[in-house]
């Protein structure tokens, strides 16, 4: 009962606390007045009494208690008559009330300047920066390799805009990315799509401009929209307070959606000088590719990467003139693989025969934009270990497609285009995929494609024992995103696996489940399964179940590493265009034995000729023994031309040639 008594008389005590502050600036003046006095006038009487040198008389010791008071509540405490003291406590009273006020005041611009400071809503004072709009996985790739790709930079920055706190911001940045070294990442709070608060981040005085696709089904609107109020921002009469001048629209402008039936929508909306990516045809057709090309996710991702070799410009010299073959062996650690003519346009692998004009320059891959010296290594030819193998004829393949998204059908459609007559894709994936018309559909105009769609959990290790996974040429694994696949026919989701909210994410924990269940398979059947897997977060493949070396397609990386490297370098948004283009030039992986001698020692510049004469250029290599050896797994983008190599039947060349 005591207790409850004690309990009872502090919510009483507090009732009337509150009760209290709640009277007002006046009532809380009062009462703040007589807790002072009450404190400073009892403690004011001890000093003075206990003090040995106090007046003896009690008049001499109530006056020096006023003085005390007044010195102590910066009054004044003047003596003297009435009216002196009443004159002196009122001017005291003026006195600390203007100089409270002044302080108030400073004080409550201080803290708001601050507080603005913190929300991010300040304009970004820069020039010659990069801007990224939006918040998503792909906002810690991006800034990375911007960062990477300053390093060289004596003075650069990052400006970066989303509705997101600006701190919160920061911390995030700070722990993913670290230390952004020479290159000011500056953080500010707003929404992409207000041309007022977009203009926070200087998008007039910028360098590039990168729009990232946030997550979610509305993210391609939201990309559109931001386009559009980019435009505003940029070539609108208005001007953000404190806005740096320059001249407007410069900005490089590079943006991507997922869905390809937004990707027109959004080059409109970028305008005749922007790039947009679509991220659902560059994962499907690098799947297809690297499906039927093990290894060739590497090939890609140490040339996307700033911190390995990069496509580069330079000027041609006293190559103008001369036949683009000759370029190939000019350069001895670069390897030339197109021109970029004056107007801009770009020719990959260009016929060698073609002529190298006055206002091209040579597209070559090297180590850095200074790395590209020229030296002369047709010396280094060996035409005896040279062959001539008869083309390759495309055969009859097992193909299996485990999972479905909205990426499937651009797969299905891709795998058409590559393969060989009489080849058949076995599509395993939950009812609602594998009974869908629009899934059939997707047979309907194949040629040389057999799909077949079965229906099945691909995470149910049941499921997977039915389908005799090693006895297939190719397998892809893919994500199912649908939110609605896990409650179709009463399949519910896999126990080991935690309620996820985030589709891709939850595509992602299933596909990572799924290669858990495969490679048990394939260590029962003692062989190696060939696949390629697709996820979303780069954060994931490193939890994946698989052997050194597999290949993966990480959209989210894929795409931050294509956009930033179009945002340094705008030309090589036409390469990559074709890169990806079905109907353009792309990176294979040929056997080295089809261009020299297997089991004879040549030097790299010999295979280079080879492929030369075949209309093609070699651009590095592959070895099979060292597949499942990190970092590079076996594959060498770029070798020295002088460089001696020994390759066997399984090796592989890496060579640009045409789809």
């Amino acid at each position: 009962m005591a207790q409850q008594h004690t309990t009872s008389l502090r919510l009483r005590l507090r009732y009337r606390f509150d009760h209290l502050l709640s009277g007002g600036t006046t009532a809380l003046i009062g009462w703040l007045a007589l807790a002072c006095l009450a404190v400073v006038v009892p403690a004011s009487a001890v000093l003075v009494w206990s003090d040995r040198a106090a007046p003896a008389t009690l008049s001499g010791r109530l006056t020096a208690v006023w003085v005390s008071v007044g010195q102590t509540l910066k009054i004044g405490g003047a003596v003297g008559s009435p009216p002196y003291v009443l004159a002196s406590v009122s001017l005291a009273l003026v006195a600390l009330l203007f100089v409270s006020t002044l302080v108030s005041l400073i004080t409550t611009g201080i803290n708001r300047r601050i507080m603005l400071l913190r929300r991010g809503h300040s304009t970004v004072l820069e020039t010659r920066h990069t801007v990224v709009l939006g918040w998503s996985d792909q906002v810690f790739p991006v800034i990375g390799e911007l960062v990477a790709a300053n390093a060289n930079q004596r003075r650069s920055a990052i400006a970066v805009l989303s509705p997101q706190d600006k701190v919160w911001m920061e911390e995030e940045i700070s722990a993913r990315v670290g230390d952004g070294g020479r290159t000011r990442i500056i953080c500010r709070s707003g929404s992409t799509t207000d041309p007022a608060e977009l203009r926070r981040v200087s998008p007039r005085t910028a360098r590039s401009v990168l729009v990232l696709p946030p997550t979610g089904d509305t993210g391609d609107a939201h990309v559109v929209k931001t386009l559009l109020a980019l435009d505003a921002a940029v070539h609108g009469s208005g001007q953000a307070e404190g806005e740096p001048r320059g001249a407007k629209g410069e900005a490089v402008v590079v943006a991507a959606v997922r869905d390809s039936r937004n990707h027109l929508t959004a080059r409109l909306a970028a305008g005749p000088a922007g790039h947009v990516l679509c991220v659902d045809d560059i994962v499907a057709r690098l799947l297809v590719s690297t499906a039927r090309q093990p290894g060739l996710s590497l090939v890609y991702s140490e040339l996307l990467d700033f911190a390995g070799d990069e496509f580069y410009p330079v000027a041609p010299g006293d190559l103008v003139g001369r036949p683009f073959g000759e370029a190939l062996l000019s350069f001895d650690t670069s390897s030339a693989v197109g021109l970029l003519h004056g107007g801009g346009t770009v020719t990959l692998n260009p016929d060698p025969g073609a002529m190298i004009g006055p206002a091209d320059r040579i597209i070559v891959i090297s180590r850095d934009d200074d790395t590209a010296v020229r030296a002369d290594v047709a010396a280094h030819v060996e035409d005896d270990a040279i062959v001539t193998a008869a083309p390759a004829t495309a055969r009859a393949e097992r193909l299996l497609l485990l999972g479905w998204n909205r990426r499937a059908p651009l797969v299905i459609e891709q795998l058409d285009q590559y393969v060989g007559p009489g080849t058949t894709l076995d599509v395993v994936a939950l009812g609602v995929h594998a009974a869908t018309g629009g899934a059939r559909g997707v047979t309907a105009a194949r040629s040389r494609l057999e799909v077949s769609f079965h229906e099945g959990d691909i995470t149910d290790p049941l499921t997977l024992a039915k389908l005799d996974v090693p006895s297939y040429d190719g397998v892809i694994v893919i994500g199912e995103t649908e939110p609605e696949a896990e409650a179709v026919a009463g399949a519910a989701p896999p126990p080991s696996l935690a309620p996820v909210t985030d589709p891709q994410a939850r595509a992602d924990d299933r596909t990572l489940v799924t290669l858990l269940h495969l490679r048990a398979v394939g260590e029962a059947a003692r062989r190696d399964i060939a696949l390629t897997t697709e996820m979303s977060d780069d954060g994931n493949r490193l939890l994946a179940p698989v052997q050194d070396g597999a290949d993966f397609i990480v959209s989210g990386r894929l795409i931050s590493l294509l956009m930033t490297q179009i945002s340094e370098s705008p030309y090589l948004a036409a390469v990559f265009e074709e890169l990806f283009d079905a109907e353009g030039h792309e990176f294979h992986l040929k056997p080295a034995t089809d261009y020299v001698r297997a089991g004879h020692e040549v030097s790299f510049a010999t295979a280079v000729e080879a492929a030369r004469r075949r209309g093609e250029c070699a651009v590095g290599y592959r070895l099979r023994a060292r597949s499942t050896a990190g970092p590079d797994y076996g594959v060498r983008i770029n070798p020295d031309k002088r460089l001696r190599v020994s390759f066997r039947e399984e090796d592989s060349l890496i060579v640009l040639a045409e789809s």
